[in-house]
């Protein structure tokens, strides 16, 4: 059974850096996406960083480009997403996703509907 576990938001103000971790079990394929969404209420869900984890390969949403880096512990089957320079428009609740179906080459998809399997998501919330 597939699960997954995401920790470390909470509150920081508007500059400062913040680590989010997503802890998975269960089986994946060695080569496949995750990825580290965002939503505030009354939006959709929006990806900003996803990695196919054989390479891996990296992608940014234009967005959070520069600022934020995810990265992947396969010893621990563990993601992680460092944001540096928050802004108050990073204030919303963060979800991991996974992906167990291949997709082509390795490009990560970008729509929420994608992927399979979720996380509860952790809170983020920036003062200005």
């Amino acid at each position: 059974q597939v699960q997954l576990v995401e920790s470390g938001g909470g509150s920081v103000q508007a500059g400062g850096s913040l680590t989010l971790s997503c802890v998975a079990s269960g089986y994946f394929p060695s080569g496949h996406c995750m990825g580290w969404f965002r939503q505030i209420p009354g939006k959709e869900r929006e990806i900003i960083a996803s990695i196919y984890t054989a390479g891996p390969v990296l992608d940014y949403d234009d967005s959070v480009k520069g600022r934020f880096i995810i990265s992947r512990d396969d010893a621990t089957n563990t993601m992680y997403l460092q944001m540096n320079s928050l802004k108050s428009d990073g204030t919303a609740r963060y979800y991991c996703a996974a992906r167990r179906r291949s997709v082509f080459g390795s490009n990560c998809p970008l729509r929420s509907a994608a992927y399979d399997y979720w996380g509860h998501g952790t809170q983020v919330t920036v003062s200005s």
